[in-house]
């Protein structure tokens, strides 16, 4: 979901929303030119422990990262506590 509008976005703009614009570049116009969206029907969900995402662009590990931190909240952990990550 998140892959195919960031990529409408890039399309669109001829680059990702960055760190600042963040998300809800996707919902909103940011102030850019050629913007054509919104890129998500829906405001930009929450991960599923209901905190927002953390996106940055550029990323460490690609165009842009994408990262939730798990049940906990905090970086690593294993099971619930994992961290879900856009380039793994």
């Amino acid at each position: 979901m998140f892959g195919t509008a960031l990529d409408s976005f890039r399309l669109s703009v001829g680059r990702y929303p960055t760190t600042a614009e963040g998300m809800q570049a996707l919902r909103t116009n940011p102030g850019v030119d050629l913007w054509d969206g919104p890129y998500l029907k829906k405001d930009v969900p929450t991960d599923p422990w209901g905190r927002p995402y953390i996106y940055s662009c550029p990323g460490e590990h690609g165009d842009y990262d994408l990262v939730s931190l798990g049940a906990d909240g905090q970086e690593g952990g294993t099971g619930e506590n994992a961290d879900v990550l856009s380039w793994k």
